[in-house]
């Protein structure tokens, strides 16, 4: 009896491991040849996708990953490697908006800031996917994040039917990376559970053609 309570257990504790490992495998697998870290090898594109993300960290300290992504995102626009910017991110408050935040430190960098659309309502990956597609009505899109989120945000925006490559902006290394990896792995079964149910972006609103 203990015998059969301890394979019980096993098979209990081997499940949720294996559907974490399948999940990572296949969105990291379809991603493979479209993302790039090199801004003279990558394809261009009309527009370029950021993907918000907060300025400081809770201890009031710079986020490495927004001024990565503000970084990668000047070096592309000035390669000549995308035309126009969409970024999209959270506005949940007065106080918080990730878009204008990052718009504002762009314009800083010398990028036009008649060539930067805010997509204030990008409150999770799945909403700025879908809503470059609808509301926005993108066919194509670079995706500017970190290499683990650009794959992500590819294989969801290729299952909405919008073609995306990634530009890798610089990843973080240490504790601080450790903990938004490990994070990532749930966030790819999350991605499995919105497509079966077929969840949709918190808001869509009116179109808005980028030009």
């Amino acid at each position: 009896m203990k015998r059969k309570y301890l394979k019980f257990f096993i098979l209990l504790v081997s499940l949720p491991l294996l559907l974490i490992v399948l999940c990572n495998f296949i969105i990291h697998t379809s991603a493979e040849e479209k993302t790039f870290s090199n801004v003279d090898e990558i394809p261009k594109n009309r527009v370029g996708l950021v993907l918000g993300t907060s300025k400081k960290l809770i201890n009031g300290e710079a986020n490495p990953y927004y001024t990565f992504r503000v970084a990668a995102t000047v070096r592309l626009f000035k390669a000549g490697k995308i035309d126009y910017i969409l970024v999209s991110g959270d506005n949940a408050t007065i106080y918080y908006n990730e878009p204008s935040t990052i718009k504002k430190d762009l314009v800083k960098h010398g990028v036009p800031k008649e060539r930067i659309f805010l997509d204030y309502a990008g409150f999770r990956t799945l909403d700025s996917m879908v809503r470059a597609k609808v509301v926005f009505g993108l066919d194509s899109v670079t995706v500017i994040s970190q290499k683990f989120h650009n794959e992500r945000a590819i294989f969801l925006a290729e299952k909405k039917g919008l073609g995306a490559i990634g530009y890798n902006a610089r990843d973080i290394t240490g504790q601080q990376g450790f903990k938004v990896q490990f994070r990532e792995y749930f966030a790819r079964v999350k991605v499995f559970l919105d497509l079966l149910f077929n969840t949709q972006p918190k808001f869509y609103g009116e179109p808005i053609e980028i030009k």
